[in-house]
């Protein structure tokens, strides 16, 4: 399979569980080859093969661009608001939808006599992207169906996010319960409304992931180290990633026997072992997560480059796409597609690690392009050095129509334990071998 492709045919194929594989490679291969943009050949393909066989789903398993399911749940809120679509004034209905796996938002697009706590299955249900994460959306094309009301929990119940491993958050998710520790946390000054407001911003961890904190209230008698039940916290979601953020809504306590959870602060606060790329693939994004491989390509736009000083951006000619003909500044990355033997994934590494992986400093390598009056003989010395090397990447990974990204915190080469590594090959293809029967 084309690498280029490999990493989306992968993601279509989870998102139709697991379904349909050689088929979506053949007909995306097929699409770009009419030069279809790849978002929109994406879709084509999801649409298609979704419209095979409807599935129920739940809120958990939400994401952007899913068509003609259905979903049972309970409507939690509901209000009508007036929108303009196309310069056409009309009305929709907007609110939050439970099951017991989650609570998402949804708009409906048509009356349909809704009120909160309903008890309901949409069929024909699709989602759509909206501030960075899945929505649920249906009208008039959906059909609605009353259940009775002791069919699901009460709303009482469904109101409120059930408690949930930080791994578990899922980008619907619009809230999140759960406890965990403080590993870190510091005091920020920012201006709002014209006010100055000191947030609390930091990351938070249990035995199974860590996300990044942000709290608009005083976490009083809190601090790094401290073990807190939160209940109630809203979900932002950036690039893929979840983010939890503490309001005055948001009950937070601090647990009494903390001895008495399944993790510890030293356990969250070592570096985790490297998680097979496919479970990096299977989320939208990921917080602080290790993974190890091969570098099985170094891509263009690897090398020196140079940047606009006032925004960053990779610049072009001397001009920022931006703030047009800048003096501009010079830095170095590596972008390389990392594979595990489970999948592959984008890494960027900045000018620090790119450094330390090269073993070439920005100096010497802007040294190399100038005695060949070209920049591509850095990135052609890169190809050689990196290409079939073995490395572990530290950082977070973003998912967007091209893939998945791990953008680098750290990066080192591990010990050459060839040993451990085809043990842990041979017990991945006696999984395969016992899992095909």
């Amino acid at each position: 399979m084309d690498e280029r492709i490999a990493p989306h045919v992968e993601e279509l194929s989870r998102v139709l569980g697991n379904r349909y594989t050689e088929e979506i490679r053949a007909e995306l291969e097929k699409l770009l080859q009419y030069r279809v943009p790849l978002d929109e050949a994406k879709r084509t393909i999801l649409n298609r093969f979704t419209s095979r066989s409807p599935a129920s789903v739940q809120v958990k398993d939400l994401v952007g661009g899913m068509n003609g399911f259905d979903i049972i749940g309970r409507v939690i809120s509901i209000e009508k608001k007036n929108v303009t679509v196309q310069e056409d004034k009309r009305s929709v209905f907007t609110g939050s939808f439970g099951d017991g796996t989650g609570i998402c938002s949804f708009t409906c697009w048509d009356d349909m006599s809704l009120k909160a706590g309903d008890a309901i299955r949409i069929k024909n249900a699709y989602t759509r992207m909206w501030n960075n994460r899945p929505e649920l959306y249906f009208g008039k094309r959906s059909v609605i169906e009353k259940l009775p009301d002791d069919q699901l929990q009460d709303i009482a119940e469904m109101s409120h996010a059930k408690p949930k491993k930080l791994q578990d958050i899922a980008p619907a998710d619009v809230m999140a319960s759960s406890e965990v520790v403080i590993v870190e946390m510091y005091h920020r000054d920012i201006s709002l409304k014209g006010k100055m407001l000191t947030i609390t911003e930091g990351v938070i961890a249990d035995e199974t992931a860590k996300l990044p904190f942000t709290s608009w209230t005083p976490l009083r008698g809190a601090d790094i180290g401290s073990f807190i039940h939160f209940e109630g916290a809203s979900i932002r979601i950036f690039r893929g990633l979840p983010s939890i953020n503490f309001s005055d809504n948001t009950t937070i306590s601090l647990i009494a026997q903390p001895e008495k959870l399944p993790f510890t602060l030293h356990s969250v606060s070592s570096a985790a072992d490297p998680v097979p790329i496919l479970n990096v693939l299977d989320k939208s994004g990921i917080f602080d997560v290790t993974v190890a491989g091969n570098i099985i390509s170094v891509r263009p736009g690897s090398g020196i480059i140079e940047r606009c000083p006032v925004c960053n951006r990779v610049t072009q000619k001397a001009s920022c796409r931006a703030h047009g003909p800048v003096e501009c500044v010079s830095d170095m990355r590596i972008k390389f597609i990392l594979d595990d033997g489970t999948g592959s994934l984008h890494v960027m590494l900045n000018c620090e690690l790119s450094e330390a992986v090269y073993g070439k400093t920005m100096y010497e390598a802007e040294k190399m392009a100038r005695e060949s009056i070209s920049k591509e003989v850095v990135f052609d010395d890169m190809k050689r050095v990196l290409t079939g090397k073995y490395i572990a990447i530290r950082g977070n990974s973003s998912k967007n129509e091209f893939g998945v990204t791990l953008v680098a915190k750290s990066a080192w080469c591990p010990d050459a334990d060839l040993k451990g590594r085809m043990d842990i090959l041979l017990k991945r293809i006696e999984g395969q071998v016992s899992n095909n029967g």
